[in-house]
């Protein structure tokens, strides 16, 4: 996800490359691609999928709320390998795809809110959990082409807000001020998305969602800031790094943990120790980047 100034793809490209994507919405349920079947590439990970299963069923995940159960899954793919790029099936055609062996920043915190909104379903197998990735993928909840993936991330933010998925928490934090970052880099950087490169109409597609994101009125705490926040953060939320690159929103992505001590940990795919990790607290983690700027924030929302 470009985070939502950087889009999806460039979310990861550039991040890989820098550091070494209404209220009727809210029908709850993810048909899109229940009951379709798959494409043969779609789902890598089974064993992975089978482990968390197993952890579920023992540990009784479902019961969890909904923050907690995203923090048992994230948890537990503590160590997968960081490999961006993993959505990148075709030149031609958008596929929606699931790689629980390989997760980028998106990926990751993607997966766990699919996986722990599908246990609340009573759903078992890859293709509730890619029904729960496609609702969540794409605006609307609606797998069309490239262009309907929500590549940037503050774009995923609203879109999921909107659909009852996410609730966007931002302004409502102390020292939140606005947003004011232009979204251009996918249109601009055609060349380093496999499809863009291929097809001179996404491009102009995407130009036309990047426009879109621009004009929206939205905040982010910056990171002189985030300390005083940290109290308020619950596990399970969702935490967006805003960033100074120009043309992108967010550079990167990842989860707030709460450790048994209560500390606000930040739990991430990360492109510097090449797996999911848990890091420091939240504020720390942001030092650590001249390029991070503050954060956004999306509260997950129970399934109905």
């Amino acid at each position: 996800m470009g985070g939502a100034g950087l889009g999806r793809r460039a979310f990861v490209t550039l991040a890989a490359r820098t550091l070494v994507g209404a209220g009727a919405l809210a029908l709850a349920r993810p048909e899109a691609v229940r009951g379709r079947e798959p494409d043969p590439i779609a789902f890598k990970g089974e064993e992975t999928f089978e482990r968390l299963l197993a952890l579920a069923r023992e540990r009784a995940w479902s019961e969890l709320p909904i923050g907690e159960r995203i923090g048992a899954v994230g948890m537990a793919l503590r160590r997968t390998p960081y490999v961006a790029a993993t959505l990148e099936l075709y030149d031609d055609r958008e596929v929606c795809s699931i790689n629980l062996q390989s997760l980028d920043c998106v990926t990751f915190f993607e997966g766990a809110l699919a996986f722990a909104r599908m246990l609340r379903r009573g759903g078992r197998t890859p293709e509730a959990l890619l029904a729960e990735v496609s609702f969540t993928r794409y605006r609307g909840g609606q797998l069309t082409d490239y262009a309907s993936r929500l590549h940037y991330l503050s774009d995923w933010f609203v879109d999921n807000d909107r659909k009852g998925v996410v609730r966007l928490i931002t302004r409502e934090l102390p020292g939140a001020t606005r947003f004011s970052k232009r979204v251009s880099f996918m249109s601009t950087h055609p060349e380093a998305y496999r499809q863009l490169k291929a097809n001179a109409d996404l491009v102009r597609k995407i130009s036309a969602v990047e426009a879109q994101i621009s004009a929206r009125e939205l905040e982010y705490v910056p990171k002189a800031k985030v300390a005083d926040v940290q109290p308020l953060l619950m596990t399970g939320d969702i935490v967006g790094i805003t960033t100074a690159i120009g043309g992108l929103d967010c550079a990167h992505a990842g989860l707030c943990y709460r450790d048994a001590g209560s500390v606000p940990r930040f739990l991430h795919a990360s492109t510097t120790r090449h797996a999911v990790v848990v890091d420091d607290d939240l504020a720390t983690y942001l030092l650590r980047v001249s390029t991070h700027t503050g954060i956004m924030v999306a509260r997950p929302l129970e399934v109905p």
